[in-house]
């Protein structure tokens, strides 16, 4: 029913170019408002209903959250540990966020990923925020509508990773640079650097890779002069700086010995984890895995990626080229092309870097152009249908959801999701709208309904489908399907889980990469020394370092899978001097030395 409405008030808006639309003083409860709120609880529900089914999500970023709601360094530094031996390999800002709730209401499932639920609230409102100021509140509507109903927003806005925070963040910057487009005030643009410096914060390169298409389709269709465009564009920068800059320099200024190492760094450096391991590491180094084989131009139409985004990709270039033709012949200040061009561009250009990786790419990175999807969808749409009396753009406006249509027949054929009845359902409900839409006799407003609920029926039950499970890993997937890349940790092991928590110095254990001791930090609510960080090659500790902490008693066991193969990898010689010299003891599938007991050397008699 609303998207019947919807498409009767799509109508080019008269709001004069560069002004602020005169507030009318309505009564609080409009119809419009109340639609919003009807959108934003939905979304609520959706994201939060049995949230915690995902349990500990990503049980690194679980440890940290854990470790940060116990010790505000741990917090500050975004450590595995409540000790601050090592830091996760992402900035901290979304640790902050999970690590402040535990302090506040006790960490549990609960207080880490509600939070997160909420962030995809507020980035469902910032998309209608901005796309109403460009096509009205109807077209604001069907964009925050879809970003709700894309499956990789269900599955990362109820999930632990920092893309949350991320993309939140970057949706922020987008809208403060539309209502920057709208006014020509400078403050606004200000609050999109602020915005996009937090996104650096939160996930490093990807959360400014949009940075570049904001500041130059300001730069282009702001409504002043251009002596005054440069002055903005140069306040956002020194903004952007500033929110980003200062968590740069307290990790240069804070002594390295007295704070956690910067995991995933060869350096102990911010900006080291910045440019190789989170930078061009992630685009031109080597990758593998089935998602390396799909690398390409369709990359994002396939595999899991598919599944996650692809459902709208095509129809998003469409809308995108249909929009900016549509308002080929406007004023340089036109906000509608300076709208498609700004989540256009961020579509296009993030997702051309998505489809071009070569090094570590998981398909969960496409949230970082789910909002600008959803957004340029709408803005194309209703640009088409506001043209309908031209059959030119009645096929282009039928054109929009049935490329989404057959793409969602195409997607649906080949998941987890096995409903082949609503594979077929979408696509005749497809073909037959959008023929409806061009034929000058049918009802059309019926048939662009039809056509759009076509369009979004392979995203939304995808998106139904992965809320109704639970996701768990590294690498979590959309849909009914449970398979992850899980943790490389230990098993359960309740007699290792007693042996740590009986232990009294500050590190319970260590253990070869931080993924293996968060696990255990979570069973046991102890802390674990995370040898090597992340992927076990981080240069931390080195043996002297190793062996200065054991002979000052900081750390009770050191923990290895029972093995008898000789000790390789980046620290060989620190699991080598263990077995030369403490005693081991069989716990399960788990051989643990322990370090408070050294054996006799050679030369002691019994």
């Amino acid at each position: 029913m609303w998207v019947t409405q919807t498409v009767e008030a799509w109508e080019p808006s008269t709001q004069p170019l560069g002004v602020e639309p005169q507030p009318r003083r309505p009564s609080f409860f409009t119809a419009e408002r109340v639609r919003l709120a009807i959108l934003l609880l939905a979304t609520a529900v959706l994201y939060l209903r049995n949230v915690t089914v995902n349990g500990m999500a990503n049980q690194y970023y679980a440890a940290a959250a854990q470790a940060g709601s116990q010790d505000w360094k741990a917090l500050l530094f975004g450590a595995v540990d409540v000790n601050g031996f090592i830091t996760v390999d992402k900035p901290p800002l979304s640790l902050w966020v999970m690590g402040l709730s535990g302090q506040v209401f006790g960490f549990s499932s609960a207080s880490m990923l509600v939070p997160q639920a909420l962030m995809g609230v507020a980035a469902v409102a910032l998309t209608y925020g901005a796309v109403r100021r460009i096509s009205g509140p109807w077209a604001g509507l069907l964009a925050g509508a879809t970003l709700a109903a894309t499956p990789v927003a269900a599955l990362l806005f109820r999930f632990n990773d920092p893309d949350a925070a991320m993309v939140l963040l970057m949706t922020a910057g987008a809208y403060g640079t539309v209502r920057a487009l709208q006014s020509g005030r400078g403050r606004w643009l200000a609050f999109a650097g602020v915005a996009l410096g937090l996104a650096f914060l939160a996930k490093m390169l990807e959360g400014v890779m949009a940075l570049p298409v904001f500041a130059a389709v300001y730069l282009v269709a702001a409504p002043v002069r251009l002596r005054v465009r440069i002055g903005h564009l140069a306040g956002a920068a020194v903004a952007f700086v500033l929110s980003a800059g200062w968590y740069v320099v307290l990790t240069m200024a804070w002594p390295a010995a007295s704070r956690p190492y910067l995991g995933g760094s060869t350096d102990d450096t911010f900006m080291n984890l910045v440019l190789g391991y989170n930078g061009m590491a992630r685009v031109v180094g080597r990758g593998h895995g089935a998602e390396m084989r799909s690398q390409g131009p369709l990359r994002l139409l396939s595999g899991e990626f598919g599944y996650e985004i692809g459902w709208l990709v095509p129809a998003a270039v469409l809308a995108t080229v249909a929009a900016v033709l549509a308002r080929g012949r406007a004023p340089r200040t036109d906000l509608v092309r300076a709208g498609a061009l700004l989540f256009g561009g961020w579509f296009l250009l993030v997702g051309t870097v998505l489809s071009v990786m070569h090094g570590t790419v998981h398909p969960y990175y496409s949230l970082s152009i789910a909002p600008p999807v959803a957004a340029v969808v709408a803005i194309g749409l209703q640009q088409a249908w506001s043209r309908r009396e031209d059959l030119r753009w009645r096929v282009v406006a039928a054109a929009i959801p049935l490329s989404a249509g057959l793409c969602g027949w195409w997607l649906l054929g080949g998941g987890a999701l096995s409903a082949p009845w609503l594979r077929w359902a979408v696509l005749l409900l497809a073909v037959v709208s959008s023929v409806a839409v061009v034929w000058p006799a049918a009802p059309r407003r019926v048939a662009l309904a039809a056509a759009v609920l076509a369009a979004l029926a392979g995203p939304a039950a995808y998106t139904v489908a992965t809320v109704g499970v639970g996701h768990e890993g590294i690498g979590p997937s959309v849909g009914p399907s449970r398979h992850a890349v899980v943790e490389a940790r230990p098993s359960d092991n309740p007699r290792l889980d007693a042996l740590l928590e009986a232990t009294d110095t500050p590190w319970s254990a260590a253990i070869e990469r931080s993924t293996s001791a968060a696990g255990l930090e979570l069973s046991t609510g102890t802390a674990v020394m995370a040898i090597g960080g992340f992927a076990g090659t981080d240069p931390v500790p080195t043996l002297p370092q190793f062996q200065d902490y054991v002979a000052r008693h900081q750390v009770t066991y050191y923990l290895t899978p029972k093995t008898s193969a000789p000790a390789r990898g980046a620290h060989a010689d620190i699991l080598s001097w263990v077995r030369t010299h403490f005693r081991a003891t069989e716990v399960g599938p788990v051989t643990a030395y322990d370090l408070l007991e050294p054996l006799p050397s050679p030369d002691e008699t019994p």
